[in-house]
């Protein structure tokens, strides 16, 4: 369902701050719910998206049928390497009622390459999604489950303070465990004494 475009609710951040006139003017607010999809692989990309709220993954199917997830966006633009693709490569679904902003893939192009401020937000925005990339490709290397969770403390985490903004269950999938696995090591790093755990909150122990 597309709804009046809401820029009161827009995000603090610079992306948006320098964001043209002309794009602004052409975003739409849409309301998902959980299981919806936003678009599907083999598509092709008209719009860029930004997850306002609620929470939208990147999908697609392993050869054996496996669900693997690319991306999970609870606060950002989503898919933004489908500007200069042909197709989707995957699917996007949202994972629970989400508001997305919709911009014409035209629009957006044309704001970045007419507009130097915005391109540079642009370029700063994709140059921290290689980061993050990279961390999980680093991370997803590393060969034990203790290994996995530690490096995303560190990395993810905040002064050594992580704040779960997804379930276990999914917080596993993204460290490419089995839940069952990472309970037991939370369970046995929590016992060592290695890590605290309450609740969502997970920080390194300062003994």
């Amino acid at each position: 369902m597309t709804t009046p475009d809401r820029t009161s609710e827009w995000p603090d951040s610079a992306d948006f701050a320098v964001m043209p006139n002309s794009l602004k003017s052409a975003v739409k607010s849409r309301e998902f719910a959980s299981g919806d999809h936003l678009f599907r692989i083999g598509a092709n990309p008209v719009s860029m998206f930004y997850v306002l709220s609620g929470e939208v993954r990147l999908l697609r199917s392993s050869v054996k049928g496996a669900e693997i997830s690319l991306q999970r966006t609870r606060r950002g633009f989503i898919a933004k390497a489908s500007m200069d693709a042909s197709s989707y490569h995957c699917d996007a679904i949202a994972a629970e009622r989400s508001t997305v902003l919709q911009f014409p893939l035209t629009v957006f192009r044309g704001a970045i390459e007419g507009d130097a401020a915005f391109r540079s937000a642009w370029i700063s925005c994709l140059s921290r999604e290689v980061r993050t990339a990279l961390a999980q490709c680093e991370r997803l290397s590393l060969k034990s489950a203790t290994a996995r969770v530690l490096h995303f403390l560190e990395t993810e985490g905040e002064n050594g303070i992580l704040i779960l903004t997804q379930t276990r269950k999914v917080w596993a999938t993204e460290l490419g465990l089995s839940h069952e696995a990472l309970y037991r090591t939370l369970t046995r790093l929590e016992k060592e004494g290695i890590i605290l755990v309450k609740d969502n909150i997970i920080c390194m122990s300062r003994r």
